[in-house]
């Protein structure tokens, strides 16, 4: 059965904060508003519960999970980002956008696309999410919560905690943040290609 905590969006408060982050470092499965849509995410180091994350969403070895970082800070230790890349990224963070990138082998393998050892990186615009990584100090491994079969994220806390309470650990209700996924940024290549449209606006990434 999930914890379920109601946290305002725009002054969280520093005991649930703590509450939950104690709950990510024991393994726990959270649920949690972003600046797009809610996530599902666990701790960076913890297997068993990114199996649990694959097991709820019914993802393959294929999916690239995303890290979700509070600031760049975190972008060099886990990503290879040259001048350009990192100026882009500055640009465009915090925002809903996830930008795919070749891993530092801090990175664990597991986490990685198989053929390609890429990783997502994203920074939200949500205070919720900005205290619960402040208060972790790495980042939080992370997908959109989109069920299987579905094309759109779950947007409800209520729902989500009707839906999966016995699957999670804690639900964390920061109100409605959004309906749609992040839009998808591989960059890669020279040339940044935009492979989901989402929230965050694509213009500037299309040539």
């Amino acid at each position: 059965m999930s914890q379920f905590f109601q946290i305002h969006p725009e002054n969280p408060q520093k005991r649930l904060i703590t509450q939950a982050v104690d709950i990510i470092r024991k393994g726990g499965v959270v649920v949690y508003p972003t600046d797009s849509a809610y996530a599902i995410g666990c701790h960076l180091g913890d297997k068993q519960a990114a199996d649990r994350i694959k097991r709820i969403r019914k993802l393959d070895d294929k999916h690239n999970f995303t890290l979700v970082c509070r600031d760049l800070s975190d972008i060099g230790t886990y990503a290879k980002v040259d001048n350009t890349r990192y100026r882009l990224l500055k640009t465009f963070t915090p925002g809903p956008y996830t930008f795919i990138l070749d891993a530092t082998s801090e990175v664990p393998r597991r986490l990685l696309h198989p053929k390609r050892r890429t990783i997502g990186l994203r920074v939200p615009d949500n205070p919720i999410v900005q205290a619960l990584l402040g208060e972790l100090g790495e980042p939080i491994m992370s997908s959109t919560l989109i069920l299987p079969g579905e094309t759109d994220p779950m947007t409800d806390p209520y729902e989500i905690r009707d839906t999966l309470e016995h699957d999670l650990d804690l639900i964390i209700d920061g109100g409605f943040c959004g309906f749609e996924a992040t839009t998808v940024v591989n960059m890669i290549d020279d040339v940044p290609e935009v492979t989901r449209v989402g929230k965050g606006d694509p213009a500037p990434f299309q040539i």
